[in-house]
């Protein structure tokens, strides 16, 4: 078990973050449960007794002082003082957060009329774009355009429903002029056609929950011949973000009826159009 010197190491919420996604692998089924809801909702662990948030994670208090044992914290008061923090910080609400309270307003009640249909999914874009802003940093940005500015090759992994992001991603490099291969599996040939893909190359990943299994299955096999990867997903826990060099979290709307692409397909051209103006 972790010490508490192990805790106090990774006592900011982002240190945390990561902690919970390095050690998730290896917790029992219900501490994934929790380690999934602490990922997720940040401002419940914050805000929730042990029993409320036990209640929402649809699990026994007692496993949720275990959780926080497993981190290194004496019990779950300890391990909620790094979740306030993000809070004390003044870190802007999650997309999650804002569009609940658009629900909470009201906005989103009457589903049955085609313009509030619109309006929904409208008013989910633009937060999403709001917290896209939030959320990238300007180091990964620069770092996942310096590989894809040295690869020969740029590989883009996007199956079932990422692949809109893939394809808009992979017309957009072509039409700039990068050499780009989509790996989209057509005809049953997805390993053939990331056969030739070496070290001097890159790929980009996309997946997002429920995650593709062809796509969970190729990932690590690139990675694990070396090839740079950037992954743009939805969790820490995707099976998509071990071994890349730059990850983008991109998290679902709570409850959402179909998840938004909107943040995404802008993620996409931004690494495209940046390529272009580097290297110009």
């Amino acid at each position: 078990m972790p010490t508490k010197a192990k805790a106090l190491q990774h006592g900011t919420y982002e240190n945390l973050r990561h902690e919970i996604a390095r050690q998730h692998p290896d917790f029992s089924d219900r501490l994934r449960v929790i380690a999934e809801f602490a990922l997720e909702h940040p401002t419940e662990m914050a805000l929730g007794t042990v029993a409320e948030v036990a209640q929402r994670a649809k699990v026994q208090p007692s496993a949720i002082v275990r959780f926080a044992r497993a981190l290194g914290y004496g019990g779950f008061t300890e391990l909620q003082q790094v979740f306030r923090s993000r809070l004390v910080a003044s870190v802007p609400p999650s997309y999650k957060e804002r569009i609940t309270g658009l629900r909470r307003d009201g906005r989103f009640q009457d589903a049955n009329n085609p313009q509030a249909v619109l309006t929904r999914f409208a008013s989910e874009g633009m937060v999403s774009l709001e917290s896209l802003q939030d959320r990238v940093r300007q180091a990964d940005l620069a770092r996942a355009i310096e590989l894809l500015g040295a690869a020969e090759t740029i590989y883009v992994l996007g199956l079932g429903g990422s692949f809109p992001v893939a394809a808009h991603l992979t017309y957009v490099l072509r039409k700039l002029g990068r050499r780009v291969v989509i790996l989209d599996g057509l005809g049953s040939a997805l390993g053939d056609q990331a056969a030739s893909a070496t070290p001097a190359d890159a790929l980009v990943a996309i997946s997002f929950r429920v995650y593709n299994p062809d796509t969970a299955r190729l990932f690590p096999e690139l990675v694990a011949r070396r090839l740079p990867a950037i992954s743009i997903t939805d969790s820490l826990l995707s099976p998509i973000v071990e071994g890349a060099s730059v990850v983008f979290e991109i998290p679902d709307m709570p409850e959402a009826a179909l998840r938004t692409m909107v943040a995404p397909m802008c993620l996409a051209q931004t690494l495209a159009v940046g390529l272009t103006l580097t290297l110009d």
